[in-house]
């Protein structure tokens, strides 16, 4: 007998090699394919609902910004119309759970529910190794949460277009900041950052913890946590704030006094000198409570020598914004995930 056909490489088992690429995509459907399909039939049924009522808000808004004279009381009674409508959905908090939902319920049982239950150890050794089994997992499902929310983030910006209309006087009342908080995330690439941040954070989770319900909720908490950061702290701070002063306030109506700019916050001074918050106080508690047109705190101030110093971020700085936290929540994003592959390496079989 020749020495090559007792060589190790002559006498391996053909079944031991690893599984191809791209045999592994019908692994992953055949595993997860109700995560699959739920998540499928959630985003499906949300699309339809917000699209069928958005119909009937963007021809209420085709028949305000139709409307002449603006100003009229019939205008009036029309923009009316259309503030009141689908008041659900119209500051955009009702959707912010969304990513939450998909990284708790979809990213954090991925690897807990077999770390759990053990089934992994049968995966490791049909071929996958851990590596590649969670790898597979990994990039298979988040293409996919990532996709489907690019995709629903697309109907949600055609939905909330009226509200960004800054150029229409029968609405102006209504106009909002593109940067706020309930809607920025909603839009552009946000959405599916903040999706795959959530299906990361659920995974990495899932890996730590190696229990399904304590890593949903280990997930929900790490994501609110994250959320709430982002909208309370980081994201005002993502370009430094311009500074205005109070004789540019008086140029829009007083409920938005820079039309769909994202307000800060306002200092104060007098004869240069800065004051402080609780002095403002004072001098407004003294200040009489009513006027010939109501009482106006800025005006107040301003007739008695304060200035009042607004810090803002213009609404033109939306797309900036956007691809910084698109940005930094990608690179969080591959950080959890590649510290995922790491434990699951680790992990004793």
């Amino acid at each position: 007998m020749s020495t090559h056909a007792l060589s190790p490489t002559r006498r391996r088992d053909p079944a031991r090699r690893p599984l191809p690429w791209r045999r592994m995509g019908w692994v992953l459907w055949r595993q997860h394919r109700v995560a699959f399909v739920g998540l499928a039939a959630l985003l499906g049924a949300l699309a339809m609902s917000v699209w069928i009522v958005g119909l009937g808000l963007h021809h209420a808004y085709g028949a305000v910004r139709a409307c002449h004279p603006a100003g009229s009381s019939a205008c009036s009674a029309l923009a009316s119309r259309f503030a009141e409508m689908d008041r659900l959905l119209a500051d955009g908090y009702a959707l912010q759970v969304l990513p939450a939902l998909i990284g708790a319920f979809v990213g954090a049982p991925l690897l807990a529910r077999e770390l759990e239950t053990g089934t992994f150890r049968f995966a490791w050794t049909q071929g996958l190794g851990r590596r590649r089994w969670t790898v597979a997992k990994l990039a298979g499902l988040a293409l996919v949460v990532t996709a489907a929310a690019g995709a629903f983030s697309l109907l949600l910006s055609w939905y909330y277009q009226p509200y960004f209309d800054a150029g229409n006087p029968n609405i102006v009342f209504y106009d909002i900041s593109p940067l706020s908080s309930g809607l920025f995330d909603l839009r552009g690439v946000d959405f599916a950052a903040w999706t795959l941040a959530a299906f990361a954070i659920g995974s990495f989770s899932g890996a730590l913890v190696r229990r399904v319900v304590p890593a949903i909720c280990a997930t929900l908490a790490l994501y609110a946590a994250l959320a709430l950061a982002a909208a309370l702290f980081l994201r005002k701070h993502y370009m430094a704030p311009l500074l205005t002063r109070h004789l540019q306030l008086l140029e829009g109506p007083k409920t938005q006094p820079f039309g769909t700019d994202w307000i800060i916050g306002q200092t104060y001074s007098k004869g240069g000198h800065p004051v402080s918050q609780s002095a403002i106080d004072g001098v407004l508690r003294a200040a009489p409570e009513t006027g010939p047109k109501g009482f106006d705190p800025t005006e107040y101030l301003i007739a008695h020598g304060y200035t009042v110093w607004t810090h803002y971020q213009p609404a033109s700085r939306f797309w900036p914004f956007q691809w910084i936290e698109g940005g930094w929540l990608l690179a969080l994003s591959v950080l959890l995930l590649c510290a995922t592959v790491w434990l699951v390496r680790r992990r004793p079989a």
